[in-house]
């Protein structure tokens, strides 16, 4: 009996070695390898933006830019999350919601204010939160309603501003036109610093 004991605990140290070493050592070295492979690395490490050797943020992760003087607020801003940092995801509300639809409302509100339009002009994405509550990317409709405000805050001229929109929109492969917040703002950036 003592000796099936031995062999058993024997077997079962054994395999807890094997695993711990396979899925412990090797299988994480492998991970790693993997993400060395040329054009791999940058999404491996987080896609981080660098200016002047400064980590700015992340090309994949959207974060809302927050001004410091609201009433001259030089940046475009992303959609809204239903999350805070460092926390994803949506809101899971329905459509129908009674507390979405006022959110919604407060969010039109406020952005028609904010750029001086009617609310009606305000984008669906400028008032609805992605899927993950991180999108990095807004709508052309949404980066054009800010653009005045944005060159009127940032010393950039609007003709300018509406440039670098255009120059910064893409299709991500499925053909839905969208503009990358953090690039757009960098470059709005380095265009008022000339």
């Amino acid at each position: 009996m003592f000796k099936t004991l031995l062999k058993q605990t024997s077997a079962g140290l054994r395999v807890l070695l094997v695993f711990t070493v396979l899925l412990g050592v090797i299988y994480p070295l492998g991970v790693w390898a993997v993400s060395r492979i040329p054009g791999l690395q940058s999404n491996a490490e987080g896609s981080v933006v660098t200016v002047d050797g400064q980590a700015v943020g992340s090309s994949l992760i959207g974060i809302d830019p927050v001004a410091a003087d609201p009433a001259h607020d030089p940046y475009f801003h992303t959609r809204p999350s239903a999350a805070s940092l460092p926390a994803s995801g949506g809101s899971n509300k329905s459509g129908f919601n009674p507390d979405l639809v006022a959110t919604i409302q407060e969010r039109k509100a406020a952005i028609a204010q904010r750029e001086g339009v009617a609310p009606d002009a305000v984008p669906a994405d400028a008032v609805t939160a992605s899927a993950s509550g991180l999108d990095p990317t807004i709508s052309v409709a949404y980066a054009d309603l800010q653009a005045a405000r944005v060159a009127r805050n940032s010393g950039v001229a609007e003709s300018v501003v509406r440039q670098l929109i255009e120059q910064h929109t893409t299709g991500y492969g499925i053909g839905i036109p969208g503009v990358n917040v953090l690039e757009l703002n960098l470059a709005v950036a380095a265009a008022g610093a000339h």
